[in-house]
């Protein structure tokens, strides 16, 4: 018997973007008043499930209402995810009583790709167009944390370690003049939020020095940063269930989120 109920729906209000879907994760047991919003990754061509509800069911298995959110993909090109991402934080904090949550405690955690996702709408000064005018689009799109796995970072500038392939998804026929304009390196604002970054130095699916350099611009622009990386790992291993050394991860997040003042349950 599960530990949290689940529920699916339609981010966006019906007949809009009906194909944008959230899976709420409650916990049964809520044992913080924080909530995390999860963008799966999938090089901005696909979604994995295994980087989206699963991470969402740990954190409710954690006590930590969450969400995990169907962002567009494949023939939607950027700023549509980046609008999706902003929506899902907004939706959350217009909801926040509803989910008995602090609305200054809602993080965002990405994969892969969608650690671009949850870096770019932590940094982006992007001015979008109003795609729906509503009680949630007035709300605060900027999370109050992010946390990256393994993320795609380095634009396709950095030739031997950018994942091109995702910039190239997401930008299409824009990505030779866009493509400096969403790396989250060349974006980071006052407000940007701290950090928690993992990665493997073994991984030969997204260069490690993209979450290195990330982490060197946060630190040059005073954002706090946690950085965990680990010697071996295949790319996207997820909650590494299979890895137990690559599985601390998920111990020392949770030990961060209470450092950080998101969650007041874990021993530092």
């Amino acid at each position: 018997m599960s530990n949290y109920n689940i529920r699916k729906f339609t981010l966006w209000p019906e007949g809009f973007c009906d194909e944008v879907t959230v899976t709420e994760v409650l916990p049964k047991n809520k044992t913080s008043n924080c909530a995390i919003i999860v963008f799966p990754g999938g090089a901005y061509a696909a979604l994995c499930g295994y980087e989206g509800k699963d991470y969402a069911c740990f954190f409710a298995e954690n006590g930590i209402v969450s969400f995990s959110v169907d962002y567009r993909v494949k023939t939607h090109k950027y700023p549509e995810q980046l609008s999706d991402a902003r929506r899902a934080v907004q939706y959350v904090r217009a909801n926040a009583e509803r989910y008995g949550i602090d609305k200054d405690k809602i993080a965002v955690i990405g994969s892969s790709a969608g650690g671009h996702l949850a870096a770019l709408l932590s940094t982006s000064s992007d001015n979008l167009a109003s795609e729906i005018n509503d009680a949630v689009s007035v709300e605060n799109y900027m999370p109050n944390a992010q946390i990256l796995c393994y993320p795609v970072i380095c634009n396709p500038e950095f030739k031997e370690i950018s994942h091109s392939v995702s910039y190239k998804n997401l930008l299409g026929d824009n990505f030779d003049n866009l493509s400096r304009s969403v790396d989250p390196c060349i974006l980071i604002r006052d407000d940007t939020p701290p950090a928690f970054i993992w990665h493997t130095a073994a991984d030969n699916g997204v260069n490690v020095i993209n979450s290195i350099r990330y982490a060197e611009h946060l630190k040059v622009n005073g954002v706090s940063v946690e950085m965990h990386i680990f010697p071996d790992g295949r790319h996207g291993l997820a909650l590494a269930n299979d890895f137990p050394h690559v599985a601390q991860w998920k111990a020392l997040l949770l030990n961060w989120l209470d450092y950080i003042g998101f969650t007041n349950n874990y021993n530092l």
